[in-house]
This record gives structure tokens, C-alpha cells and sequence, in this order.
């Protein structure tokens, strides 16, 4: 409307307007054209300028010592634009999101569990690279992964992963990885990637301030010019011990992650880690690993050869994070507590460290006590098992009906059979993103959940929503190792227990075949190992 009456006035032979003002509109007019020109100039080279960086990754921990195998859709693939909603620090209005010129490709996140079969490994694979492809080229990559993943037939599946996106995306292109620090660096993966950090808590409470810093280490490289780092040390250290035992919340662990940041906040080094590893795999990869990147070499080497010598100078102070012992022994303290809810953990199936999750052998000994057979003992909750045909039958009786059915070892039945549970069922509740379907069932004064699919009970809410009172119930037996914040806050007293399964914590049962010997503690009177830096060279090293 504005530039009509403007064309009226300044061109229109009967308009009275003086021509020196006419003149003054033309003038005026194409400056404003020139200055709104400059601007949109400026804005698509701001744009042009930014790097443009690719997001993709894989994340298990894959036990193989479980007979489960996991299969494409427990990792729950996002593409494209939601694959931020994983990442709160790259959200629309975020300073990260706006230095760079992003390209989510594909992100896949399993609960821990069995052996990838192959079929799901190269599908996955397979869409990331074409995803990949189709978007090149880039200046960056954030490489999202957990580290500890198993594929049927295929050793260092992460290692395969970052060399098939380097053959896609090139040797030149900067790659930031964040990892957990029950994952493991082999030689290959510390090759093909520049960058390279991970947490620095258990429980993992800096899960996504971890994330958060790769991502800013990579676009700070990529601001200032620097790129690769001039040096890449790597340590790897013969201990292989189960994060039950490595929580960063007590000695000596709480002292040795202290020391990561002292290494890493220094000029000239870029970032500093220790991983623990993944204790329930048979790869010569499954140990623990320092690794430290920067530009100064001397700095480099010796914060990396200090936290090494520092882990293996504390390897016979680790000590499980709360007392354990048999289940037997664990009930006995229970039964003797009056602090509510005194938790004991059934840790060989944990299914978040890479369990089948439905291990039948604890609820199999719960059942069997006469103190559970009656409403006036002890209250008991049972988080949980699974039972697809149970919860099945249970839709059909309803809440408040009786049901009777078989539940559990399914998947993994080497210590006890599936059960058959008979009782009132008191919830159903549907639309869990792992369980899909829960039922509770009252067997005697047991709360037994069961679910269609496995899911860890972390959260108050997970046992709430279902009309459980866990802070008010005697005993809580969870599927779980350490406690995660929530439960731990919760507990009145715990006990970890010594149980069968596919993540047992005595690792002497396991029956490594393919790890690198000799091993702390499996191998408890080796001598001190060589932990010197091992240079690795960057992936585009001539």
C-alpha cells in the first residue's frame, strides 16, 4: 500500500508535490533498497559462514553373556529435526544450535540388552550413511554413541561405524565423540575420531553436560581455525571391573574422576577421560582406556600417563557401592530392618546394564517364602518381569479381577523357568515407551509387576503411576545394580544381591574366552603394566 501512494506521488504528472521533494523520496527510496540489499548480503554470508555440522550415532550396551539378541526397534531411531529433542542444549534458541549450521541425521538409543543382531546393525548403518550422503559436505560431525555395543559376528562395532562414516563423509572432516564411561576405545575408534570425551559421573547425572561439552569442543575448534588436535594420547589400562563397583559417588572412584578435570582445564589440552569399560563382553577391546587430547604434547602425555597410573594405583580399592551379598542374606537384613523401603537390588538381570530383564530365579525364591504367602508380613514390590501372554490375558479379566498365567524366562532361562503367578491384579496401565503394557498383580502380599516388554523401574512415578506406595513398602526388589538418584534418595536401607543372569557381578562365573589377558582382577597377582602413551595418529595423518 505504502510504496502504491509513494509511486502516486513521486510519478504521477498532476501530483502538486515539488519536484525537489520528489526528488528527495527517490533518493531516499533506493537507500533504503541498498541498505536492506547489504543486510540480506550479510545474513546468507553469516549463514554461508557458520560450519555446517552433521549429528549421528548408536547407542547399547550389549551384554554377551546373555542369550537376548536386540533387534532394530529397541533403539527408537530419530531422523532428521527430532533428533534434537535428544539434545536440551540445542534447542532453537541456544547458542550451540545457533554457531553452526546443523544436520541431524539419524540417532539411535537402545536400552541396554543382548548381543545387535546384524540385520539391525547394518539397517541402521545403512540409513545414517544415506542420510550422510545426501547432505555432504561437512566441516564437523558430533558422534553421539554409548561404546559398549555387541553385533552378532562383528567385533568394535563403534570402530566399524565412525571408519564406514569416514569413507562417506571424508578423513578431513572434524568428528567430536561423546561417549559413557562403561563404553570402550579401541585403537580404530581413537584413530577415526578427533575429538573425544565422556562422563565423568556414575550414576551418569552429567550425561548431557557431557554432550554438551563435545559439541562445544567441536565448534570452538572449528571457530578458531584449529581443527584436528595436534596430539592424541591413548592409554589403555589391563582393569576390567563392573560399574557397580566403579560409582564415582564413594572412594576411590569419587577421587580418580576428581583428577579428569585438573587434566583437562589446562592450556594447550582439549579435553581428558577415563572409561571404565563394559565388563560383560568378550572382545579384546573390553578394558578400561585414558584417553587426552590437545596441542601441547607434553601436557598431553603426562596428564594422560598421571590418570592411568592413578587408576591402576587404586585398582584394589574398588569396592561395590553398597554391602552385597546372597539374596538369602539380603532378605534376613530386610526382614530385621524397620526403615522403609529397605531395596534390594537383583542385579545379574539388570536389564540397564545388559540383561535379558527376565530372569525368573529372584521372584522364583520371593514366591516360594511363607513370609509373602499372607497379607499381615512384610510388603514386598517386585519391579519387574516380562510377560507378553500374561498381559495379554490380564486386558482381557480387567483390574480387580483374578488372573493366573505363566510370566518371564522367555528370553533367559538357564537358572529358572517361566512362573505361573496367580493372584488379583490391581493396575494395567498402558503407553510406557519401553513396557508398552504394565500390569501389578498381588500375589499373597508380593506386588508383582509384569510387563508386556522390559523396562528398568527408576522413578518414583514408574511405581506411583501403577497405585504403588513404594516409600511406604517394606521391601522393594528391583531389577537394577547401583541405585539411580531417584531410588537412591528413596531408600530406607539397600542391599545389593548376588543373582544369576547375563550381567552377573561375579565376573570370575562369566567365562571371558576372547579378552586381553592379563587382567585386573581376573588375573589379581599381575605385575605393573606398561602405561605409556600410545600416539594415535588423526585419520587424515599422511
Amino acid at each position: 500500500m505504502l510504496s502504491k501512494i509513494l509511486f502516486i506521488y513521486l510519478f504521477d504528472t498532476n501530483s502538486k508535490l515539488p519536484t525537489t521533494l520528489k526528488l528527495f523520496y527517490i533518493y531516499f527510496t533506493l537507500l533504503l533498497a541498498l541498505i536492506t540489499s547489504c543486510k540480506e548480503d550479510q545474513n546468507t554470508n553469516s549463514i554461508k559462514d557458520l560450519p555446517k555440522i552433521a549429528i549421528a550415532g548408536l547407542g547399547i550396551e550389549s551384554s554377551t553373556f546373555s542369550p537376548a539378541l536386540t533387534t532394530e526397534e529397541a533403539f527408537h531411531a530419530k531422523v532428521g529435526d527430532s533428533v534434537f529433542t535428544r539434545y536440551p542444549f540445542l534447542q532453537p534458541d541456544s547458542l550451540n544450535r545457533k554457531r553452526a549450521e546443523w544436520v541431524p541425521t539419524l540417532v539411535g538409543k537402545s536400552l541396554p540388552g543382548g548381543t545387535v543382531t546384524r540385520e539391525a546393525y547394518e539397517s541402521l548403518v545403512t540409513k545414517s550413511l544415506k542420510l550422510l550422503k545426501k547432505n555432504k559436505p561437512y566441516d564437523g560431525l558430533f558422534f553421539d554413541i554409548h561404546g559398549a555395543m555387541s553385533v552378532v559376528g562383528l567385533d568394535d562395532p563403534e570402530g566399524d561405524l565412525i571408519m564406514r562414516i569416514r569413507e562417506v563423509i571424508g578423513d578431513d572432516v572434524l568428528i567430536s565423540t561423546s561417549m559413557d564411561l562403561h563404553g570402550n576405545v579401541s585403537e580404530r575408534l581413537a584413530k577415526h575420531t578427533d575429538l573425544i570425551t565422556c562422563y565423568r559421573m556414575a550414576p551418569h547425572e552429567d550425561a548431557i553436560e557431557s554432550k554438551k561439552r563435545a559439541v562445544t569442543n567441536l565448534i570452538d575448534r572449528l571457530e578458531s581455525g584449529k581443527g584436528k588436535p595436534a596430539f592424541k594420547a591413548w592409554v589403555p589400562v589391563p582393569i576390567l571391573l563392573p560399574g557397580e563397583k566403579t560409582s564415582t559417588r564413594i572412594e576411590p572412584g569419587k577421587s580418580l574422576y576428581a583428577k579428569v578435570p585438573n587434566v583437562a582445564d589446562q592450556e594447550g589440552v582439549i579435553d581428558a577421560a577415563i572409561w571404565i569399560g563394559y565388563a560383560w563382553a568378550d572382545e579384546p577391546r573390553n578394558h578400561a582406556v585414558v584417553m587426552v587430547t590437545g596441542d601441547n604434547k607434553e601436557k598431553v602425555e603426562k596428564g594422560a600417563e598421571k590418570l592411568a597410573q592413578s587408576f591402576w594405583d587404586v585398582r584394589n580399592e574398588f569396592e561395590f557401592v553398597a554391602p552385597t551379598t546372597t539374596l538369602e542374606e539380603s532378605l534376613k537384613l530386610a526382614f530385621e530392618s524397620d526403615k522403609k523401603p529397605y531395596i534390594i537390588s537383583d542385579m545379574g538381570d539388570n536389564p540397564t546394564a545388559g540383561g535379558a530383564g527376565d530372569v525368573t530365579w529372584t521372584l522364583k525364591e520371593l514366591l516360594a517364602r511363607l513370609e509373602f504367602k499372607s497379607t499381615k508380613g512384610k510388603s514386598l514390590i517386585y519391579a519387574s518381569i516380562p510377560g507378553p501372554e500374561f498381559v495379554e490375558k490380564a486386558m482381557e479379566i480387567g483390574v480387580g479381577g483374578k488372573i493366573k498365567a505363566e510370566a518371564g524366562a522367555a528370553v533367559d532361562d538357564r537358572f529358572a523357568g517361566p512362573l505361573t503367578l496367580e493372584g488379583t491384579i490391581t493396575a494395567i496401565k498402558e503407553g510406557d515407551v519401553n513396557a508398552e503394557i504394565e500390569v501389578v498383580v498381588k500375589v499373597g502380599n508380593i506386588d508383582v509387576i509384569v510387563t508386556k516388554k522390559r523396562k528398568p523401574y527408576h522413578l518414583l512415578s514408574d511405581f506411583t503411576n501403577l497405585g504403588l506406595d513404594p516409600k511406604n513398602t517394606d521391601i522393594v526388589v528391583v531389577k537394577i545394580g547401583y541405585l539411580v538418584p531417584e531410588l537412591y534418595d528413596m531408600r530406607g536401607d539397600w542391599t545389593m544381591a548376588l543373582t544369576p543372569g547375563g550381567v552377573d557381578q561375579d565376573l570370575n562365573r562369566l567365562g571371558y574366552k576372547r579378552i586381553k589377558r592379563p587382567m585386573f582382577p581376573l588375573d589379581s597377582l599381575m605385575t605393573q603394566p606398561d602405561l605409556k602413551v600410545r600416539w594415535i595418529s588423526a585419520a587424515d595423518a599422511k
